[in-house]
């Protein structure tokens, strides 16, 4: 059954479009981003897809009584996969030029997860936190929103036929409830867990279904509004709910949430209040809005691989640069759509061939990127072998990352004597390591990116990129205080990206915003009250029943220089780029003096201070020192880690 062309709605999806592509581009005006709200379009893109789904697969159950999945299934097949399978194609030359072996291994199971519908699974379980910097690297993150279609595309018919056939009369009340249990899971995820509760379809199901009751309502009355007053204003007012989205949300709030009913009531008061006497489905319906739209599909999917490869060659780009990315993504955009998108769609082109032929670039897809994780991300790529200890890898237990795990790992239980591990992504990246060497204590490694030891729930931080919230840190931060609380005579190993936690201007070649947030009046200094008023004071308490190791600030380069050798062969980072934003916290750590403190400085093994130099290969070993901008490598964290076990020896000779 054909629905009604309703150019408004192609409009409605450029809105959509263009606030996640200036989202993702990270359009900056007068050093503020003014659409740090952007991502709301990808929710938008939900509602509609709600409506016009739930009225295909309505008008044809009230007006014929029967359902034909067959029909259903080759419209999805001809407007989802040939465009994503020929973007994918086009993508690979350039991850075997950019991406390092590791990267491209994660570039590869992003691309297979993406063919089985799941790589909003994968991206969760893989750690990956939509809006941190990171992912700003990786070319198809943004297929999780697709697998999240997909998903519903195969629950939501059959759900809606056996509801129809069965339970016709409750169907409303079913699709309501739905709604409800929705919100009512996503506004709680939200809070408890944010990264699962934002890639699922569960906790995002209340935005499709908004769109479901919209179709509900259209096919059950005959009509929509037919209340003129309201006709002309409510349009407007969803446009402004929409637009305030765009402009005033930020990845710090709760999102899905609550707070996201903002940017779905503007959307469902466009789409059922629009008629073409009304200004806004007016300028909606005009040729430029509509021409986006008709290609907002093929834009949705170039635009993220082109920005990743764009950062990924150069991760300082202009606003000019960030221009001519999205002039690439409209030119690739209309190629796809004219060439492939509107070829595959038309019905005189044999859906057995377009099946056929999207069979055959799935199958050529699996074969070359089962290749490349089977070959470990074609190494013999680089000039030389840098790749020795490049990466770095969390601790897992029972199957699960021991980073950011609530549930605490320990090992080797059997161990009187503890050592704990507390700190950030930063420690997380240093205990794989370590805890190969630790065989004559327990060993408990407690971390969570952006988190630092503070005692004090007030002072607990939160990080905008990894959506890491007060109500979360509080709840990891109690886990900690209860450790400590009964430890005695055990060793405790305290720092990660320390200067972070005490003052907010942060990261050479990083924008001020980025940093969680403090107390203090003064968000551009050092917050020395924080550090003599709370964690001094905790730390001679917990330095009066255990061994203190203190870690100063791990170097951090701050550039993404891993694109290629040449650039890591041609960067310097020096002593002084060191001092830059650490100098203060270095100062007041050398002044602290408590017994059993022990302090440990990684530069000692990571810097030449007379050379001014940090460097990021170990040319010795032909190996990386830092696994990307902001984390040690294996090979660091081997480096770091000789440091900390000659203090845990000293240590162990002492209490012996």
């Amino acid at each position: 059954m054909k629905l009604t062309y309703r150019p408004e709605i192609d409009g409605l999806r450029a809105i959509a479009v263009g606030a996640v592509i200036l989202y993702h581009a990270q359009i900056t005006i007068f050093g503020h981003q003014p659409f740090s709200g952007g991502f709301i379009g990808v929710d938008i893109f939900f509602v509609i897809s709600g409506y016009l789904i739930t009225s295909i697969i309505l008008k044809q159950l009230v007006t014929t009584g029967a359902f034909s999945f067959k029909h259903f299934y080759e419209r999805r097949v001809r407007r989802i996969l040939p465009a994503l399978l020929f973007v994918m194609l086009v993508s690979l030359p350039f991850a075997w030029m950019y991406l390092l072996p590791s990267s491209f291994i994660d570039f590869s199971k992003s691309i297979l997860y993406s063919l089985g519908f799941t790589s909003n699974f994968y991206f969760h379980y893989s750690g990956q936190q939509y809006g941190a910097e990171s992912g700003l690297l990786k070319p198809f993150l943004h297929t999780w929103s697709l697998s999240v279609e997909e998903q519903y595309y195969i629950i939501f018919p059959i759900v809606l036929l056996i509801t129809f056939k069965y339970f016709r009369k409750y169907l409303i009340h079913i699709l309501i409830l739905g709604f409800f249990i929705s919100l009512g899971l996503a506004d709680w995820g939200s809070k408890n867990h944010p990264s699962f509760n934002f890639y699922v379809l569960p906790t995002r199901g209340w935005e499709l279904l908004a769109g479901s009751i919209l179709a509900y309502f259209e096919i059950n009355n005959g009509h929509r509004s037919k209340y003129r007053i309201l006709n002309l204003i409510l349009p407007f007012v969803g446009l402004i709910l929409i637009g305030h989205s765009i402009l005033f949300f930020n990845d710090e709030m709760f999102h899905p949430s609550f707070y996201t009913l903002s940017p779905i009531i503007g959307a469902c008061f466009i789409i059922w209040f629009s008629n073409k006497n009304e200004m806004i489905t007016k300028i909606l319906s005009t040729k430029l809005f509509v021409g986006v739209g008709l290609i907002s599909y093929s834009l949705y999917l170039w635009h993220y691989p082109i920005f990743a490869f764009a950062r990924i060659k150069d991760n300082t780009p202009s606003e000019y640069d960030k221009f001519e990315w999205i002039v690439l993504a409209i030119i690739l955009s209309l190629i796809s759509y004219f060439f492939i998108e509107k070829p595959s769609r038309n019905k005189n082109n044999k859906f057995k061939v377009i099946l056929s032929l999207n069979i055959f670039f799935i199958i050529i897809l699996i074969i070359i990127n089962l290749n490349n994780l089977f070959n470990q991300g074609y190494k013999s790529r680089l000039i030389f072998d840098i790749q020795k200890g490049a990466t770095y890898n969390y601790l897992t237990q029972d199957g699960k990352t021991c980073f950011e795990n609530i549930k605490i790992c320990k090992f080797n239980k059997e161990k009187e004597k503890k050592i704990f591990l507390i700190g950030d992504s930063h420690f997380g990246s240093i205990s794989y390591d370590l805890k190969s060497r630790i065989q004559n204590f327990q060993f408990i490694p407690i971390t969570m990116a952006g988190y630092f030891y503070f005692e004090e729930d007030k002072v607990v931080s939160v990080d905008r990129y990894t959506k890491k919230i007060n109500y979360e840190f509080k709840k990891f931060n109690e886990i900690v205080k209860n450790e400590l609380n009964k430890s005695e005579n055990n060793i405790i190993i305290l720092g990660g990206s320390t200067s972070l936690y005490f003052y907010k201007k942060r990261y050479i070649d990083r924008p001020v915003n980025w940093r969680p947030e403090f107390v203090g009046k003064d968000d551009l200094k050092f917050n020395s009250k924080l550090l003599e008023n709370v964690f001094l004071n905790q730390l001679k308490k917990i330095t009066k029943k255990n061994y203190v190791i203190l870690v100063y600030p791990i170097p951090e380069i701050g550039k993404n220089i891993f694109n290629n050798t040449k650039n890591i062969k041609l960067f310097k980072y020096t002593y002084d780029d060191y001092l830059s934003v650490n100098k203060e916290i270095i100062e007041y750590f050398d002044n602290i003096e408590l017994d059993n403190l022990i302090k440990v400085k990684p530069t000692k093994v990571l810097c030449d201070k007379n050379k001014n130099l940090c460097p990021v290969i170990d040319h010795e070993n032909n190996s990386l020192i830092f696994s990307d901008p902001f984390h040690p490598s294996l090979k660091g964290s081997e480096m770091i880690n000789n440091l900390i076990m000659k203090e845990i020896k000293k240590i162990e000779l002492k209490s012996n």
